[in-house]
């Protein structure tokens, strides 16, 4: 489905990335982990088409990656909502740029309001609303667009802990529902591990893949946090990230 080959990036004199290389079958759910700097989101905005590397390429079911398409949505940490614009109107924006016809996208962004539990706000504005409904939101509208591959840029943390969790669960969900492929970019080892059916620990100076590791956690994972393959998974993954600090 995702195929990164032989990807640098390089901004100035200084490589952000070096020589990355990943496939991603469809409608996995794949993390990428990382402390700060280490080039998870510049691979993210590559991948989704909004950046450009240096060398290397980049192929969604087979199709060169040369710029953002209606294969991928992107959600981000901020949300990336138009303060301006409804509920409704925000979600439908993706699909009113491509030119679907009101009644139609209409009928598609009201299941997906629905489907991450905001029906009944449709005519509020961004303001109006916390920041958990707004990540719903900003959900929603990616889903919207039927993208066959998902990039999620640390979605969940400007929320606190509890909305967080629930927000993963909501996700989670969706997504048994949905099986689209996800490429979820988090700092947090225990987000990681609930969400992922594989785990990409990403090294930093420059960024490369340190570890690929599959979780082996049942779905749904309900009870999967207190369970010994969970803490096994925790262990071993907060190991690679403290080999890369001490490196």
């Amino acid at each position: 489905m995702l195929d990164v080959a032989n990807l640098s990036m390089r901004f100035g004199g200084n490589t952000v990335l070096h020589d990355i290389a990943m496939h991603v079958p469809a409608h996995q759910f794949v993390c990428l982990l990382g402390a700060s700097g280490c080039g998870k989101t510049t691979l993210l905005r590559i991948v989704a088409g909004l950046t450009t590397p240096t060398a290397g390429r980049i192929a969604v079911d087979g199709r060169l990656v040369s710029g953002p398409g209606q294969d991928r949505s992107m959600v981000f940490q901020n949300y990336g909502l138009l303060p301006w614009r409804t509920v409704m109107g925000n979600v439908e924006f993706g699909l009113e740029v491509r030119g679907v016809p009101r009644a139609e996208r209409r009928t598609i962004c009201q299941r997906h309001i629905a489907r991450v539990g905001l029906a009944g706000f449709e005519d509020h504005y961004p303001h109006q609303i916390s920041g958990g409904m707004q990540q719903r939101v900003a959900l929603a509208r990616a889903f919207s667009k039927g993208p066959k591959l998902l990039l999620m840029d640390e979605p969940f943390a400007a929320v606190d802990a509890q909305t967080r969790e629930m927000l993963q669960e909501e996700l989670l969900r969706i997504w048994m529902d949905i099986r689209v492929t996800v490429l979820f970019v988090t700092h947090s080892i225990d987000e990681a591990i609930y969400l992922g059916d594989r785990v990409v620990v990403m090294g930093a100076r420059p960024g490369h893949i340190r570890a690929d590791v599959l979780t082996g956690l049942e779905r749904p994972r309900s009870g999967a946090r207190g369970s010994e393959r969970f803490d096994a998974l925790r262990h071993e993954l907060r190991g690679f990230l403290r080999e890369e600090v001490a490196a």
